[in-house]
């Protein structure tokens, strides 16, 4: 009998490679731009977006505000060497047209929170924080710097004295440097919110709020009636605020 062998037609494998390759797309310039800005929201807690309002660059401030000495491992952090170029590279920028602060922050390095609330409060730019979670210690200053605050009801802020770990030398010249400190965070406070200095450092001063310090927690409503923060509300208030703002500039 015979053999009956089937044939059939095939694609030599060097051809079926390249038909292959036709079919692989490229990476696009569109792809390497939405890689890029996913990126910049693992590593900096940023992503910037266009709206028909105009572009907003949304910034996170979160964790501890590391200072001139590295966090504990497996500490959240912001740090100032990243944040600082950033926002000046953003008031030079033609490309973003307003700034959206998010704030989750148990506070930190106080040199380091004032020179990034400075900076903040410099941008010419419309600027709008909120605060969310809280906005402890030296995020109170970073919560006020932008051009509009805004705290949701759960919002906390904690309002207390300077403090410095490590050792203190018990010398006038000390408590001196403290108290100068602490006049420095006041006045920024006050130049950019609706409190007064004496309202301010009386709530800094208070004996009765917490169990085992000295000083207040606020919370969102409160913050608001006191004059500290200027509006409730969340994501939808301070966005159609910064809108305004940003068709305004234009």
């Amino acid at each position: 009998m015979r053999k009956i062998s089937e044939t059939a037609d095939t694609i030599p494998e060097s051809e079926g490679c390249s038909l292959k390759q036709e079919y692989q797309t490229q990476p696009t310039a569109r792809d390497d731009r939405e890689s890029a800005a996913a990126q910049n929201v693992v590593d900096f807690g940023s992503a910037m977006t266009k709206t028909p309002h105009g572009t907003v660059y949304t910034m996170a401030i979160i964790g501890q505000i590391e200072g001139h000495t590295a966090a504990p491992a497996g500490t959240k952090t912001t740090q100032y060497e990243h944040i600082l170029p950033l926002l000046a590279k953003l008031e030079e920028s033609r490309e973003v047209d307003g700034v959206l602060f998010l704030l989750n922050t148990v506070g930190g390095d106080v040199e380091a929170g004032l020179a990034i609330a400075e900076l903040i409060a410099g941008l010419t730019k419309p600027t709008a924080a909120i605060v969310l979670g809280g906005s402890h210690s030296i995020g109170v200053p970073l919560a006020v710097a932008a051009q509009r605050s805004f705290a949701v009801s759960s919002a906390a802020m904690t309002i207390h004295p300077v403090r410095m770990s490590g050792t203190v030398i018990a010398a006038p010249q000390t408590y001196s440097y403290f108290q100068r400190l602490q006049e420095r965070i006041v006045a920024f406070v006050a130049r950019h919110s609706s409190i007064s200095t004496e309202k301010f450092q009386a709530l800094m001063l208070a004996k009765d709020d917490m169990a085992a310090d000295v000083g207040s927690v606020l919370y969102g409503e409160e913050a608001v009636r006191l004059g500290l923060i200027d509006q409730l509300g969340g994501l939808p208030e301070g966005l159609r605020w910064l809108y305004r703002k940003m068709e305004e500039m234009r």
